[in-house]
Parts: C-alpha cells; structure tokens; sequence
C-alpha cells in the first residue's frame, strides 16, 4: 500500500505528500465505524483523509478532518476536492488546539492515532513521527475527546493491543467508557492479537465483544469476515 495513490470502490486516496501512507488499521477502523444518525463527525489526525472519506461514503454528517501536519491537511484537502463528497471539512491544527478554541460538540469522534509511546525514532523521519505519541499524548487525546463530544456521543479508535491495554485504563479513569471490542488477529493460527478497535462512551452501557482473523490461511487468502466488512471499499471485494 505504498504507491502513490490507492483506489478505492467511490474514492481515490493521494498519498505523495504524506508520512503516513494508507493502511490495514484505518481501513478497518472506518470499515468497523457504524456512524448510524451521526450528525457530527471529527476525524483527529486525518493525515491522507481516508477516515474521513470512508465514514462520508456511509454517512451525510459534517465531517471535520484536523491535522496538525501541514502536508497531510494539503493532501487530505486535494483528495476531497477530487472526490464526490461535499460534507468534509479539512483543518490544519491539533486536537489540543482545537479543544481550547472551539464550543462545538460531536456525535462521533474517530481517530487512528499515533501510539509509540516508548520506543526511539529519528528525528529525521517524519513517518516514524507521526506513529509516536510525542504530539498528542493519550491524556491530551482522552481531554480533547471528553471536551468535544456529544454526552450522547461515541468515541471509536484502533491500536496495538499494548498500547490499548494502557488506553482503556487511561480512559476509565477519565469518565470513558469502553462500550464495543473487536480484536484483531492476522490468522487463525496465530494466537497473538495486533489490534484492539474500541468505542467508548461517557455511560457505562450494554458491552459487545468480537473477533476479526484477517487472513483464513497461511497462502494469505482474506477471511470471509474480513472481506465482509471492507467489501464496500475495496475494488478486489
């Protein structure tokens, strides 16, 4: 997934100008994401937009999209522009600005967050920046969150199962409460988990839990699950 642009079933994804090129994880989590009768959409750290996109194709919420790195809202506003949605907005500036600056509640929020919390990066590399959690700490994210949505609202994001484990306590804490879970695994036969999707809410409510095994064998043939949940987005499917 490291060319130029990726196409998708409506929408094509440019992705020269950016750090972080289009990935399983954001596929998923805008695949996995039910916005139901979402009015409000922020998708935090939009880099290429494809979150974004992905929800609009399924949604007709105003959907803002921020980012605090100046080439990713440039590239993220060229494929909006480029496609057939009207309903994105795109932003250049960080959650924790936006927080302290604006009133507006949201019925969803999304995200696919940086979370190397603890391992090294160059200076140099702006993709390994963009994947540590240096900019937008949990804490911020978990503040900035609790500060924009909706009390009916819903708060979706993936990450690696460490870096979720620490999340959901963090959350908990702080009033979020973890209300959806689907795991991750690449295959059957491999019992570790990669990634945790999660949906939180300021209740605690009803508590749903899933798996998801990408691929069904070790010739790497995508699961029937997998291909149920992306089939609207990938042209393959």
């Amino acid at each position: 997934m490291s060319n130029a642009f990726f196409a998708f079933k409506q929408f094509t994804i440019k992705q020269d100008k950016c750090a972080m090129k289009v990935g399983t994880d954001a596929v998923l989590l805008g695949a996995w994401i039910i916005p139901n009768g979402s009015k409000s959409i922020l998708d935090i750290g939009t880099g290429t937009g494809i979150i974004a996109m992905m929800l609009a194709q399924k949604s007709k919420a105003n959907i803002v999209a921020i980012d605090i790195d100046k080439d990713s809202t440039d590239q993220a506003a060229l494929n909006v522009q480029e496609s057939q949605f009207r309903n994105i907005e795109v932003k250049n500036l960080s959650l924790q600005v936006m927080a302290s600056t604006t009133a507006q509640k949201f019925s969803l929020i999304v995200t696919n967050p940086p979370y190397f919390i603890d391992s090294l990066k160059s200076s140099k590399d702006n993709r390994t920046i963009a994947r540590h959690a240096d900019l937008l700490p949990f804490e911020d994210l978990i503040s900035g969150v609790k500060k924009l949505l909706d009390e009916k609202g819903k708060f979706c994001l993936i990450l690696p199962t460490k870096e979720a484990a620490i999340f959901r306590e963090m959350a908990k804490q702080k009033g979020l409460y973890l209300s959806k879970l689907m795991r991750v695994r690449t295959r059957s036969d491999k019992d570790s988990e990669k990634r945790h999707l999660m949906q939180f809410e300021f209740k605690e409510t009803e508590f749903s839990e899933s798996t998801l095994i990408i691929e069904s064998d070790r010739n790497m043939k995508y699961s029937d699950e997998y291909i149920e949940l992306t089939k609207d987005y990938y042209i393959n499917f």
